[in-house]
């Protein structure tokens, strides 16, 4: 059964660490599986849009977001492409808890990853939901939002 997981926040040093590659041959087990439902919850349970491992103190690149089909679920993310156009929107974060800030990032991104079963996810994202990827991968780079907010 998922559970609820403690999310730390700001000041917490382990925020800022940047996270370590998931050797998805190792880890893929059904406790990893039960990690990822239990982040899922705690995403959604949190009322948030997105929820890094970092967030949840597990330093690997492992992320999720509410996706249209629901959560997605993406494994050492990477980024290929980042577009000329940028937009500014207001963001908060579950572990940087009453704040929130003007933020500026491209508008539109390629990424790569793998899901939660292993599969290729190559995709080209953009408005909201390219925000959110960016955001939770600067989590996974020890980056908090409050570090681009523009003054």
């Amino acid at each position: 059964m998922s559970k609820i997981l403690n999310i730390i926040t700001h000041p917490n040093e382990n925020l800022r660490k940047v996270s370590s590659k998931v050797d998805f041959e190792k880890e893929n087990s059904s406790k990893f599986q039960n990690h990822l439902n239990d982040l899922v919850l705690t995403m959604q349970e949190k009322d948030g849009i997105g929820l890094a491992a970092p967030q949840v103190d597990d330093a690997r690149r492992i992320f999720i977001v509410n996706a249209k089909e629901g959560p997605l679920v993406l494994i050492n993310p990477v980024v290929t492409h980042k577009s000329f156009r940028k937009n500014k929107m207001e963001e908060g974060c579950l572990s940087v808890p009453g704040i929130n800030g003007i933020v500026k990032r491209p508008y539109s991104i390629k990424i790569n990853a793998l899901t939660r079963d292993g599969k290729s996810y190559k995709e080209k994202i953009n408005g909201l939901l390219a925000r959110v990827v960016q955001h939770e991968i600067d989590h996974l780079n020890g980056i908090l939002f409050i570090d681009k907010v523009i003054k």
